[in-house]
């Protein structure tokens, strides 16, 4: 019980310093298995399940890696005027 609230907290801060801009109830879902199957050696630590999701991140389901990945800049997603 008290490693699934540990997880619970490290996935809300995994939303505050993500540069994603998903909520923490969608990244909860998205990676709450992953960091169950494959960081469960490093919870309660936070700082060592975040590193631990990067370096397995090719592991990752494709919903969790997505939440790792940045926002596009917004010079990316705003198309340039036709001449």
């Amino acid at each position: 019980m008290t490693r699934y609230l540990v997880i619970l907290a490290y996935l809300a801060g995994l939303a505050l310093g993500s540069a994603n801009a998903a909520t923490r109830d969608e990244q909860k879902q998205a990676c709450q298995g992953d960091a169950i199957r494959l960081c469960t050696f490093a919870i309660p630590n936070e700082a060592k399940i975040t590193a631990c999701m990067k370096k397995k991140l090719d592991q990752l389901s494709p919903k969790c890696r997505a939440m790792f990945e940045p926002l596009p800049k917004k010079s990316d997603t705003v198309s340039k005027p036709k001449e």
